[in-house]
């Protein structure tokens, strides 16, 4: 799932096998729809234009009392099956462990990396909103529900504030930025030799013998240029994407729901359609394939992964957690949650090619992959306008700018943009009631160009 407009054509991907029933449509799978929408941040084009937000300040937490008391009122409660109903993933967002099965990300024995600080204030920096209006930037944190932002220009902290409640110690859902993650680990394992990026999913993972990926190569799954009938239609209760939710867990199925009932047991369901190769196509469920292969080929969980390639490496302070199907299996598309801080560290350490803490603790040459991006060309497939000029490529937005910048993104306006030449990296956490972020998306990356112009001019 993703910030992603839809093509049109994306309505369509459900082939016969998808529209089996395989469940009949209730008052709660209806309901889902509408958790779903929040959730999917792969949407269709008809998304854009969604209805005038509520005002923030109306929608804060801690104003609201929600989950306030011992026990909190009954109307003031956020439960999994809730988490959506806006406004409590403004609560819920920062504390999902404490609403469904969690595993921990251990952030090792070292003291926490220290991080200079020359705090300024920038709330006065401007840029222009999407009718061309003069705001700065305190109203552009407020207009896209932010939760949490932090600026490190050269490895300083320059800027940092949170809302909503949220402490700063607090892991935050970063959803589809979990990607990346997992795309991150996965080139490393291809550079050292232990996954062949060439090699058919198939040879790893022989249970999708019989599945979408079993005759797709490793690197079409990190491209995501798979030929997959898997749709992430949330308009539609028998899209792939409400599958995938049931069998994470993140949604309540419906009593009728027969379906796979863990991630393992979905991704072998998903057959083929079109070409592998082919285009871009934005689908939570080659994340997951990928996820399943690391695992499979390190026999070391996504979590114990996140740890020993990261975690421990970077000096963080926080552990962070990944979420948990019912049977364990932990997410890697979407399941991620790590604080704002940390995150900071991963993406310094991004964009200094690899070095953290005086050591190489990611090879370059694993960043110089990433920053290599994909095709223009295939990316085109998805639709986007918006993100013209951009690829996608082993689970990274490569924007393909004169800075050289890489990104992370994730539903309801989570974002990880590192831009190298002017030596900054921008970590923004937000709750925002749209979970498609390419309503923000302009708007985010003038956000991003004024905040490196001020830096520059320093």
């Amino acid at each position: 799932m993703n910030a992603n407009l839809q093509t049109p054509t994306m309505d369509n991907l459900s082939n016969a096998h998808e529209r089996k029933t395989m469940y009949k449509p209730s008052l709660q799978s209806l309901h889902a729809v509408a958790l779903a929408a929040a959730l999917t941040l792969c949407v269709t084009a008809s998304m854009a234009q969604a209805p005038q937000p509520p005002p923030p300040e109306s929608t804060d937490p801690v104003k609201l009392e929600l989950m306030k008391g011992f026990p909190p009122a009954p109307d003031k409660v956020v439960k999994l099956s809730t988490i959506l109903k806006y406004p409590n993933g403004r609560w819920a967002f920062h504390h999902l462990r404490e609403l469904g099965p969690t595993v921990q990300v251990w952030r090792g024995d070292d003291a926490p990396s220290l991080r200079r600080e020359a705090l300024q204030q920038m709330e006065s920096l401007r840029l222009e909103d999407d009718k061309g209006v003069a705001i700065n930037l305190a109203d552009w944190q407020r207009a896209t529900y932010t939760d949490g932002l932090l600026v490190l220009h050269k490895g300083a902290i320059v800027y940092e504030k949170t809302y909503a409640g949220m402490a700063a110690h607090e892991p935050h859902a970063l959803w589809s930025m979990s990607k990346s993650f997992t795309g991150l680990l996965a080139t490393m394992l291809v550079k050292e030799g232990v996954i062949d990026a060439n090699a058919l999913v198939s040879k790893y993972l022989p249970e999708l013998k019989d599945s979408a990926w079993a005759d797709a190569t490793v690197q079409q799954t990190l491209d995501m240029t798979t030929g997959v009938a898997y749709s992430e239609n949330f308009r539609d209760p028998k899209s792939g994407i409400f599958q995938y939710l049931f069998a994470a867990g993140l949604v309540p199925a419906p009593p009728t729901y027969t379906g796979p009932r863990t991630i393992p047991e979905l991704l072998v369901t998903i057959k083929k359609q079109g070409e592998h190769g082919a285009g871009f196509i934005y689908k939570t469920v080659d994340t997951e394939v990928l996820g399943w292969l690391l695992q499979r080929v390190t026999g070391k969980s996504y979590a114990t992964l996140l740890s020993d390639r990261l975690w421990t490496r970077i000096g963080a302070q926080d552990d962070a957690y990944v979420w948990a199907d019912p049977n364990g299996s932990q997410l890697t598309s979407i399941g991620f949650n790590a604080t704002l801080r940390d995150l900071g560290r991963v993406g310094e350490t991004l964009r200094m090619s690899g070095r953290a803490n005086g050591r190489q603790v990611i090879p370059e040459s694993v960043i110089a992959e990433i920053r290599r991006g994909g095709d223009t060309e295939k990316f085109k497939a998805n639709g986007q306008a918006m993100r013209a000029g951009y690829s996608y490529h082993n689970q990274w937005w490569i924007p393909h700018d004169r800075d050289g910048s890489f990104e992370m993104k994730g539903l309801n306006g989570q974002h990880m943009h590192i831009n190298p030449a002017a030596e900054l990296v921008v970590i923004k956490l937000s709750s925002h009631p749209a979970g498609d972020t390419s309503l923000t998306h302009n708007l985010d990356r003038r956000a991003f160009a004024a905040i490196a112009a001020a830096l520059r001019a320093q």
